[in-house]
């Protein structure tokens, strides 16, 4: 395992520092009173065994390698939820005008959807990270995606694995109508969007309002 916790080191440094780095994008929406486009950020690092598949389908030896750095790009993935359609486009603008990274390549499996229904929106960037023995530019996938997408996108992934990615026709065509049912929902959500914001704005107030505690709680998570 020595080996591979070395060659995996800067992918979890990676991953933390960006997910640091979104948070803050998230948070300096909300000090300037705007409404941030970004709900919230997660991130992981490959688990070895999602490696060992990967490399195996793309037909590459299981062995920290330069050439599987290259050739696997989500070992460290970063994913940012938002509730409106129209965020992803305004979340992938502020990455591509950061200069503390590189963007590599861009996927838009929103307007081309997969035929499984899977809709997202990947670009794989180029982030440097220093260590002890200098820097290393780590390759990273960030998904943006609605919380509606997320849903469906987490359901797929867990069948995918119970039926080893052959889906029975039935379930195929479920999932694919539910795509279509979670894409409506999101596009329903964006047609009263200023009615939602509005009431979310007004509810927090209000909220605040009425009960310091909550007021300095929210305040101190803010600085966090």
């Amino acid at each position: 395992m020595g080996h591979w916790d070395i060659f995996l080191s800067p992918y979890k440094q990676a991953v933390d520092e960006l997910k640091i780095k979104l948070k803050g994008m998230r948070s300096q929406f909300g000090n300037t009173g705007m409404t941030s486009p970004i709900e919230f950020v997660t991130g992981r690092v490959k688990p070895l065994a999602s490696i060992y598949d990967k490399a195996r389908e793309k037909g590459i030896l299981f062995e920290p390698s330069q050439k599987l750095a290259t050739e696997l790009q989500d070992i460290a993935g970063l994913r940012i939820m938002c509730q409106f359609v129209d965020d992803i486009a305004t979340v992938a603008n502020l990455i591509r005008q950061r200069n503390d990274l590189r963007v590599i390549e861009e996927k838009d499996y929103i307007t081309h959807n997969k035929p499984s229904g899977y809709r997202s929106y990947h670009i794989i960037v180029e982030y440097p990270v220093e260590t002890i023995q200098g820097k290393v530019d780590v390759l990273a996938e960030i998904q943006i995606r609605t919380l509606a997408m997320n849903f469906w996108a987490s359901i797929e992934h867990s069948l995918n694995y119970k039926y080893k990615g052959v889906f029975p026709e039935e379930i195929k065509n479920r999932l694919q109508n539910a795509a279509e049912a979670a894409f409506k929902l999101d596009e329903e959500m964006s047609s009263i969007r200023s009615e939602i914001q509005e009431a979310q704005v007004y509810f927090t107030e209000n909220k605040e309002a009425s009960n310091p505690t909550i007021r300095t709680t929210t305040e101190d998570k803010e600085r966090e």
